[in-house]
């Protein structure tokens, strides 16, 4: 990435992360609740959406909303740029060794592995944010029913325990110190690290073969106009459908582990509430999901799974499509001051 689309890159991911995460947060709380301890209360997807806005009215869908406006925009702007970078400098050195009459990197190489790198950079960000995020999706203004027991815990600790992002923030590094708000970095990066990875390997595939199908780089192509090389940013249906199968395809792939990760960032906040718990503590994700197929089996990996994929299909989608376009507009913009 060149210090001249550095600026375009930054703001486009900005906005794009904010589009993306007004329009989808309500699926990503219904997400969180399927996944949680107290998740079979729930028949699916938009059971939670009726059930959560009846009993706590729409806003309730959007709690730890403010943490992602404050702290997911910089994640996402971290996550996109990091990605272009890592991409572009291994496909510089890749075409390096090429050139040296080397064996070069595979592009699927690169795509996973700068997938992953720039996972691991936005973690530092994204971790305490979604910590915040996931605790206050799964609170409840009402007590709820667990293993035939009535129980004000309601899945991160207590009935009512964060009044909002802030005091969730506040209580957190209060009771728990820096390690709540970063409780689970490793299982946040071994859920996302692989869905990144997946992800661009997807979409970057997907782009290639609309690439193909639009025939636009055809060598009998003479029209320089219209000819699409790596650079050139889509159509706009077609990006969305690169983006939609590949979100569709990674987050399926990584429910299991996204559930795994979920539960141990709530359960911290179970531990420093005063209220009795009825739900089980782990050590790490591989307990969490032996336990979850010991008691639920294979089925029980993808509780919520269909959720996960109806969030992120339309998060990426918007995401990916909004900084594909808004690039350019943004560079246009930019060279035209």
């Amino acid at each position: 990435m060149s210090e001249s689309s550095m600026l375009p890159a930054a703001m486009a991911s900005a906005t794009s992360g904010l589009i993306s995460r007004l329009l989808t947060h309500p699926l990503d709380t219904a997400k969180a609740r399927l996944q949680a301890p107290t998740g079979n209360i729930y028949k699916g997807t938009f059971d939670v959406l009726l059930q959560t806005s009846r009993a706590e009215g729409a806003l309730a869908l959007y709690r730890g909303f403010g943490a992602i406006v404050v702290g997911g925009t910089p994640g996402t702007m971290a996550y996109l740029c990091s990605y272009e970078y890592f991409r572009d400098e291994m496909s510089r050195y890749s075409k390096q060794r090429e050139e040296e009459q080397k064996t070069s990197i595979p592009e699927a190489a690169i795509h996973f592995s700068s997938g992953m790198l720039a996972e691991i950079i936005a973690c530092i960000v994204y971790v305490p944010v979604d910590v915040i995020k996931e605790r206050l999706q799964v609170q409840r203004t009402s007590p709820v029913k667990l293993d035939g027991k009535i129980s004000g815990n309601s899945g991160n600790g207590s009935h009512n325990q964060y009044k909002g992002s802030l005091d969730a923030l506040q209580k957190i590094l209060k009771c728990e110190g820096l390690g709540g708000i970063y409780k689970g970095y490793a299982a946040t990066l071994a859920s996302f690290g692989p869905y990144s990875a997946l992800y661009f390997v997807f979409y970057e595939r997907m782009k290639d073969m609309s690439r193909s199908i639009l025939g636009r780089d055809d060598e009998n192509n003479t029209d320089d106009s219209t000819t699409i090389n790596a650079n050139t940013t889509l159509p706009f249906l077609h990006t969305i459908g690169c983006s939609a199968t590949a979100g569709a395809a990674a987050s399926w792939l990584t429910s299991p582990l996204d559930m795994a990760k979920l539960r141990l960032q709530i359960q911290r906040g179970q531990a420093s509430s005063s209220t009795t718990t009825t739900t089980k503590n782990y050590s790490g994700m591989v307990e969490c999901l032996a336990d979850v197929y010991k008691l639920n089996g294979i089925q029980g990996f993808f509780r919520g799974a269909g959720a996960r994929v109806i969030h992120f299909v339309p998060a990426t989608t918007v995401m990916m499509t909004c900084y594909e376009q808004l690039q350019p507009f943004y560079s246009s913009m930019i060279s035209s001051s």
